[in-house]
């Protein structure tokens, strides 16, 4: 009940912003097909279509994942980023998928694998370039996107995952913004805080403690909150470290994308992205991450934000040295 009123409250909020002359697509020269379904259950499996249309294609491609702790939000309440992308010239395919605790681990990152193989098989008739692909999402988006970038590297056990592979479309770039990237031991954090601190000055504030906690419930309800093969790609920052860890790393038949990680310095995940830029070079994979002095959680949504529009500039000009020309 709490998810839902949760979700119709930002639901509301983002169709009132979406209202606003400036959030117009045609004034930005993007044209939006809504609500394309990808999958069998046409209650969560949609997707949005943005193109460019001012620009010649083919185009390059944003596969766009929304955050939301696993258990809220949609597409429609991240219209925004598609906008962004598609603006500056991307194809941008902007997918939901099905919220825990009703549907929990592996469902959201079934129905990601499930949208990605979507376009795959689309990709060509849409006016996108195969060549050149990016995939992006934050917080939980960040955990799921940076989860489809290993099942496009690595011949995986889960289903799901292997056929994700066998599409042969593999990303330039991936964006996992302000990620959280490890959902099992959710106490972690918490830990780290009074580890530094003494338990006194950093402790972690209760309220956020607990909403990380809800997170990795809800995900992993009917799962142990323990790591383990069984949930392991709840957990893509843990089994890119395990590769890292190796002295030689059999784990990818393909590479890596290159990776752009942004974080708010306020932002209670920042140890999550500073652990995945570590592994990241330990594996010799392109990765920038960005820490934004004073950027809360999902500050970059802020695009108002002197903050926020800096990490715009940084993420496009990324995309611009990987992605976006051929």
């Amino acid at each position: 009940m709490r998810s839902s009123i949760a979700t119709a409250f930002f639901e509301g909020l983002a169709s009132l912003g979406s209202l606003h002359p400036a959030a117009s697509p045609r004034r930005h020269g993007v044209e939006v097909e809504r609500d394309v379904v990808y999958g069998d259950d046409h209650q969560w499996h949609q997707l949005d279509i943005y193109k460019p249309v001012r620009r010649p294609g083919p185009w390059p491609v944003v596969f766009y994942v929304h955050g939301g702790a696993f258990h809220l939000l949609s597409k429609n309440t991240h219209w925004l980023m598609g906008l962004v992308f598609a603006r500056y010239g991307y194809l941008v395919v902007n997918i939901s998928y099905r919220l825990a605790p009703e549907h929990p681990y592996p469902a959201a990152i079934e129905d990601t694998c499930s949208a990605y193989r979507w376009l795959a098989a689309n990709i060509d008739r849409l006016g996108g370039d195969r060549n050149r692909v990016v995939v992006a999402g934050e917080s939980a988006g960040a955990n799921l996107v940076t989860a489809l970038a290993l099942a496009t590297s690595q011949r995986r056990q889960e289903p799901w995952a292997r056929a994700v592979f066998d599409t042969n479309l593999v990303p330039r770039a991936a964006l996992p913004f302000c990620g959280l990237l490890e959902v099992s031991n959710p106490q972690r954090f918490r830990e780290r805080r009074e580890a530094r601190s003494g338990g006194e000055v950093r402790k972690l504030p209760r309220w956020i403690d607990g909403m990380i906690h809800d997170a990795s419930t809800s995900y992993l309800h009917g799962h142990s909150l323990v790591p383990s093969d069984a949930t392991a790609l709840a957990d893509p920052l843990r089994v890119i470290e395990a590769a890292a860890g190796l002295p030689h790393e059999p784990h990818f038949e393909r590479p890596l994308p290159a990776f752009f990680a942004p974080v708010g310095t306020r932002d209670p995940l920042l140890d999550d992205t500073r652990r995945l830029e570590k592994a990241l070079a330990r594996l010799n994979v392109p990765c920038e991450a960005r820490y934004y002095p004073g950027g809360i959680h999902a500050f970059h949504a802020l695009v108002w934000d002197p903050v926020a529009r800096r990490c715009w500039r940084d993420a496009l000009a990324f995309l611009d040295r990987h992605a976006r020309h051929r």
